[in-house]
């Protein structure tokens, strides 16, 4: 029996490999088609942007008083339109309609990318059950099945985001890159076989603690990625509001995508609702090193990063609400924090040597 559990727990460890390879191709194949929907996409509904902006715009529509002649040689004089903004330094400016611009060649290619996202997440889903099953236990004890699961959570979190009707198609091309990117560090440095863990990673704590993290930091991604794209958009913005002409591949770009104010706003509400959680990672973490090594807390690199990530989500969250933070100076806060659980996760595994060394990479 224990030869013919091992050699079926060998045969997962297999099926779970080509899962992984198999899923990576869907994702090529994705990545594919979020290119050809922003080529291919139309381009007939972008100006609104820049037309909500440019002075040109306030030119095209006629002075700002208009003269006009009644009967009898009365002159009129119309009031000037007036613009108002919901706040200091916040641009009425509409989103864009998408990468596939509103036409419908354009979406069909978008659809194509979305099923193909879909597909390559259920295959690679099944990959990181495979590897639970090979190694009776949550998959996720060394850097390797870490990364196959975070990937896996940061595209069903994207996923679910489009199923509850949310704007976030624009999203899906850096996604599918990024992932391709995780798996293919995972499978090419990363790799570890199926083994099993050592006793101090014996608990439910194992089920509760990593899989939360894991969970934050795949929603603090999508957040970091939203940060990112509202600094190339306001960027872009604040060029048109003053009047210059970007170039023709940024314009066609980043005319589609949503607004700097939305994706100001997506980035916030993202970090805000995961951070909760990320506390109670860093609890649950604490409670875990009280039975396995008999202290709560001892400052090992991975405990300390863990808090320094903490810090800089909740100073970015201060910051956020306060007027004053708001925009460009907040999302660089909030890409620092990110920066911050990435060495957490990368830099600390790698590089320092504490008590959660031992699981290897």
């Amino acid at each position: 029996m224990t030869l013919l559990a091992a050699a079926t727990n060998e045969s997962l460890a297999d099926l779970s490999n080509k899962l992984v390879y198999a899923s990576m191709a869907v994702y090529m194949l994705a990545f594919f088609a979020h290119i050809t929907e922003w080529v291919f996409g139309g381009r007939s509904k972008v100006g609104r942007t820049a037309a909500a902006l440019t002075p040109a715009a306030a030119a095209a529509s006629g002075p700002a008083v208009q003269v006009r002649t009644q009967g009898g040689g009365t002159a009129v004089l119309d009031k000037p339109k007036v613009v108002t903004r919901s706040a200091s330094g916040v641009r009425d400016v509409p989103d864009g309609p998408g990468a596939a611009g509103g036409t419908e060649k354009g979406d069909l290619y978008g659809r194509i990318a979305v099923s193909l996202t879909v597909l390559g997440f259920l295959i690679e889903a099944s990959g990181v059950v495979s590897r639970a099953l090979s190694v009776e236990r949550a998959p996720w004890g060394n850097m390797y099945e870490f990364n196959l699961t975070f990937s896996t959570v940061a595209v069903g979190a994207y996923l679910a985001l489009l199923a509850l009707k949310k704007n976030v198609r624009w999203l899906g091309l850096i996604l599918v890159t990024s992932v391709l990117l995780d798996l293919g560090i995972a499978t090419t440095w990363l790799y570890t076989a199926s083994d099993q863990l050592v006793p101090a990673l014996h608990s439910y704590w194992l089920w509760i603690h990593v899989s939360t993290a894991i969970f934050c930091g795949a929603v603090f991604y999508i957040g970091a990625a939203g940060a990112v794209l509202y600094l190339f958009r306001d960027s872009y913005e604040s060029h048109l509001e003053a009047g210059k002409t970007p170039g023709r591949f940024r314009t066609s770009v980043l005319e589609r995508m949503p607004s700097a104010a939305t994706l100001d706003k997506f980035s916030y509400r993202i970090n805000a609702a995961v951070f909760p959680l990320w506390t109670f990672t860093i609890v649950a973490g604490a409670i875990w090193a009280g039975d396995a090594w008999g202290r709560y807390w001892g400052w090992d690199p991975k405990e300390v990063w863990s808090f320094v990530t903490w810090v800089a989500y909740a100073c970015y969250l201060h910051a956020r609400a306060t007027a004053g933070w708001k925009g460009r100076k907040a999302a660089y806060l909030a890409l620092f924090a990110f920066a911050c659980w990435i060495w957490n996760y990368y830099g600390v595994n790698i590089l320092l040597s504490g008590k959660h060394s031992y699981a290897g990479v």
